[in-house]
């Protein structure tokens, strides 16, 4: 993966509901992509955790990122299905997601992203995700798109 794949990665990440929610880019390499969080009051559910939601989106999207950088700027990843585990609540400061392509294939890519709790320097595992995602070629896409009407 080239240099200017891994910067287009990092700023086309935060777009959108990623960047509303806060979401960093850590690292970026081959089949891997790693995020952070620092959590607001309104990432937290009426109990005072981390909203599954938020992790929810975390995982997944930090996965499709890891598999994007598994393909040429002609491809767009999107989601086909993921099934998340939750652990225990997240209640610490920040949150961080590690996501791993662990199977690639031409079209279809499965990828993992573990979501840990930080506080103070110690991570606690809160979620694993297990995300399954289409490179679909951009040109296609082109003839998806709704024109309003």
């Amino acid at each position: 993966m080239n240099k200017e794949w891994a910067e287009f990665l990092k700023r086309d990440f935060v777009k959108g509901f990623p960047a509303y929610c806060g979401y960093q880019v850590d690292i970026v390499e081959y089949g891997k992509f790693h995020t952070s969080l620092k959590i607001r009051p309104d990432h937290k559910q009426q109990d005072g955790f981390v909203h599954a939601g938020v992790i929810a989106t975390m995982a997944d999207h930090t996965a499709g990122y890891a598999a994007f950088t598994t393909v040429t700027e002609d491809f767009r990843i999107l989601t086909i299905e993921f099934k998340i585990n939750y652990f225990r609540p997240a209640m610490e400061e920040i949150i961080v997601c590690r996501s791993k392509v662990i199977n690639k294939g031409k079209r279809i890519i499965v990828s993992e992203s573990e979501v840990f709790s930080v506080s103070g320097g110690d991570e606690r595992l809160v979620s694993k995700a297990m995300v399954t995602l289409m490179a679909v070629p951009t040109s296609s896409l082109a003839n998806t798109q709704s024109d309003g009407n």
